[in-house]
């Protein structure tokens, strides 16, 4: 019984030695540079092995003479596998360290190429680009630069702006596009609309996608923006036309004139402005700049600090806002406080809450720096404040038109 275990252990050891050693050798040849050189050092390696077995292994095991003869054979043996073997093995030696700056054996990762693509291009021959670039993304369907090179390929060199917006489309359907990859997208579609048809539909159009398909985001937010900015057609086609200059007589003997009033441009009334502020933002309510404007005309020109707080901190509250432009509108309300003669704590605690909300940006240490200071800044402009005496009663009626509801 102990004969037939030994019998079946020894199979089984022989079955797994045979196997692994067949697989160590099918994996080195097919990992090789050189398969066919590899193949005839595992035969030579064989032939050395029989020899080892079969040659030497008697001579060694008859002790004497005969086993003294046998070493130098073992030796030649040894010798021949080790100049075999030698880059092999010196190879598998330096290989962790070199897979550090090289990759190792790691196949790369498929990318696109669009460097044929881009050569035809600078070339002029845009159909032979697209050609490329269609080849490209037949392979990686959802490779966003090329479906960018080949919107921006057909828009500014075929003038092809439907193939151009159905391109977009393509990529703003497919899943897993990053959302600031989906924006940049829709953005530059529309700018390829203003630019080259002047179409501001169109335009208005893919902003509002952005805000459609990213609600609630800075994206959305700009985009907001930038539609409340878009102008009319004539603004967008005027560039395109050719300026004609007209240059009026000037005032003749103008050393001789007793006043010079009249030659002096004309003023602007604030109150015009802020009604067109004010019907502006009932039209486009998420417009910041307009909205930022606003606040400083009625703290500066009607002193109403009240009304131009309540503008600031309606961007301030909206989620979504960046950064920079939050830390810009606090330190605009503080400059406005200090116009307005707030008191250091009022003033104060507008700059602790930059600290609050980014106590990790510069803007932070910056803000704290202020308040380091703000005494002093408070005592300088209590001494060149002009006293204005009297109240604008027409100020009130500026708020008409936009209703508390109208918040961004």
């Amino acid at each position: 019984m102990n004969l037939t275990g030994e019998i079946i252990r020894g199979t089984v050891l022989l079955v797994v030695g045979v196997l692994t050693f067949g697989w160590l050798i099918v994996h080195t040849i097919r990992k090789a540079e050189d398969p066919a050189r590899m193949l005839f050092k595992w035969i030579f390696t064989a032939v050395i092995a029989g020899v080892l077995v079969w040659k030497v292994a008697p001579m060694v095991s008859q002790g004497g003479y005969g086993g003294a003869a046998g070493i130098p054979y073992a030796a030649l043996c040894g010798l021949a596998l080790a100049i075999t073997w030698r880059h092999s093995i010196a190879s598998l030696v330096a290989k962790p360290f070199a897979s550090l700056y090289d990759g190792g054996d790691e196949e790369p990762e498929p990318r696109p190429a669009y460097s044929t693509a881009l050569s035809r291009q600078k070339q002029g021959k845009y159909v032979e680009a697209i050609a490329e670039v269609r080849k490209q993304l037949d392979r990686f369907p959802t490779d966003f630069e090329g479906h960018m090179l080949l919107a921006q390929i057909q828009a500014e060199h075929l003038g092809d702006l439907p193939g151009a917006e159905i391109t977009i489309q393509r990529l703003c359907d497919q899943p897993g596009h990053a959302p600031k990859n989906i924006a940049f997208a829709l953005y530059s579609m529309a700018d390829w609309h203003l630019k080259y048809a002047q179409d501001r539909e169109a335009a208005r159009r893919n902003l509002q996608k952005v805000i459609d398909l990213l609600p609630d985001s800075e994206s959305a937010l700009s985009a907001a923006q930038r539609i409340a900015h878009l102008g009319n057609t004539n603004t967008l086609v005027a560039p395109h036309d050719r300026k004609i200059f007209a240059v009026a007589e000037g005032e003749r003997n103008i050393g001789l004139l007793k006043s010079h009033e009249h030659l002096m441009p004309a003023e602007i009334d604030p109150a015009q402005v802020a009604a067109e502020y004010v019907n502006h933002l009932a039209s486009h309510p998420q417009d910041t700049d307009a909205r930022e404007k606003l606040a400083v005309l009625y703290a500066g020109h009607y002193g109403r600090l009240d009304l131009a707080v309540d503008q600031l901190e309606q961007m301030i509250g909206q989620p979504n806002q960046p950064s920079k432009l939050v830390v810009h509108w606090l330190n605009l309300l503080a400059d406005l406080q200090v116009r307005g003669g707030a008191d250091y704590d009022t003033v104060c605690q507008t700059l602790h809450r930059i600290t609050e909300l980014y106590p990790h940006l510069a803007a932070s240490q910056m803000a704290l720096n202020r308040i380091s200071l703000l005494k002093l800044e408070l005592k300088a402009k209590a001494k060149n404040q002009d006293v204005k005496l009297g109240s604008y009663e027409q100020n009130i009626g500026l708020t008409q038109g936009l209703p508390r509801h109208h918040k961004l």
